[in-house]
């Protein structure tokens, strides 16, 4: 009888393991199955990436060498190509530098266009803040709303953003330019009192307060207008091998 017990309990176990098999074991295979879809996803998509940022970067490199020689059509066309093949941060590179070149030859509302197209090209806060802080400046003297010019400066403000001085000291340029001086000087104190502010930029914060508490500040708005055609070196944002370094950096990123 014990014979027969122990062959009668083995049967069920074998007729629970199949069971079990039966309801599972499928459910483990579709598991493994979309495991290994995700991997060669990820796989391919860092591949992807990879060879964007690859041939971002010579056709990059082959606009910056044909503006050098003053072949601004082959720069033209070479950042156009970078565009189009690299990467997000190529590609909003590349159209920055097509805005400059859209600048130098005073297509002013070409020059705004592309920058705002290069700030949504990529999310990376140094590329994004840098083309729209240049829109921004190229605006202040081409029909732009004060509302305008605070929707896109004003996010760029707030704490933890790249260009923050830069900004601000724009910001408070547009007021004064729309004859909000007490606007104006809100923005520009804090820019006196910041840590992280270039001398340069203090300077002249404490310069536009001087002149507003004075009452002299009419005259500023047409310095805000020399300044917006040609934006001075230094609040230009970053240069281009900073710029450059953002996007080898997400190359790097998406090849680990």
């Amino acid at each position: 009888m014990t014979d027969v017990f122990e062959q009668v309990e083995e049967e069920i176990r074998s007729e629970r393991l199949k069971r079990l098999a039966r309801n599972w074991l499928p459910i483990a295979g579709g598991i493994l199955l979309v495991a290994l879809i995700a991997a060669l996803g990820w796989w391919g998509w860092q591949s992807f990436e990879t060879s964007r940022a690859h041939a971002g970067s010579v056709a990059y490199q082959r606009g910056l060498e044909a503006l050098q020689s003053g072949n601004t059509a082959g720069a033209e066309t070479a950042f156009t190509e970078a565009a189009e093949k690299g990467n997000g941060a190529y590609k909003s590179m590349a159209l920055q530098e097509r805005a400059g070149i859209a600048l130098t030859a005073n297509r002013i509302p070409d020059a705004i266009r592309l920058l705002d197209e290069a700030a949504k090209a990529d999310g990376d806060p140094l590329l994004r803040d840098t083309a729209v802080y240049k829109s921004a400046l190229l605006m202040m003297d081409n029909g732009a709303t004060l509302e305008d010019l605070e929707a896109k400066l004003e996010p760029l403000t707030k704490e933890g953003r790249p260009l923050v001085p830069f900004a601000q000291e724009a910001l408070g340029m547009a007021r004064l330019q729309f004859n909000k001086p007490a606007e104006a000087r809100e923005v520009l104190v804090l820019l006196t009192l910041g840590q992280d502010v270039p001398d340069s930029i203090r300077q002249r914060a404490q310069a536009a307060i001087s002149m507003i508490d004075a009452g002299v500040a009419a005259g500023l708005p047409a310095i805000v207008a020399a300044q917006s055609v040609n934006p001075p070196a230094a609040p230009a944002g970053p240069s281009p091998e900073q710029l450059a370094q953002a996007a080898q950096a997400q190359a790097g990123a998406a090849q680990q």
